[in-house]
């Protein structure tokens, strides 16, 4: 489990990623998270690289994993997305997604060097 606090417009967020975030993302928005980071990651080095705008559905999928990992770090926030957006009066995807794309890759890191390690111990 990996957490990191970030300033979203004067609002200090705490954000966490563990083994959990797949699962909770798929029974609160019935979508693959592996999927949609993937497709938001290749879309934010393309827009980075041009100065383009997110298509709606990017947006989506960034609000969706925030809101996720916030909730998985901290669940006296709303229990609706809506609510928990309500509370920013701007939220940058261009400044927060580095953050939590970082924190998930730090997260898929420590789990592959945990299976490495438990293959050694059981001697596979």
């Amino acid at each position: 489990m990996l957490q990191k606090t970030v300033n979203v417009n004067g609002v200090e967020v705490m954000f966490r990623s563990s083994a959990t975030i797949p699962r909770l993302y798929r029974l609160k928005f019935g979508r693959d998270i592996f999927k949609d980071l993937a497709k938001l990651e290749k879309s934010y080095k393309g827009k980075a690289n041009e100065g383009a705008e997110f298509q709606i559905d990017d947006l989506e999928i960034f609000e969706n994993v925030a809101y996720v990992m916030a909730y998985h770090a901290d669940n006296s926030i709303p229990s609706n997305i809506d609510e928990w957006l309500d509370q920013f009066e701007m939220f940058s995807i261009y400044e927060i997604l580095p953050e939590i794309l970082e924190l998930w890759g730090s997260n898929l890191q420590t789990d592959i060097e945990s299976k490495k390690n438990f293959q050694k111990v059981a001697g596979r």
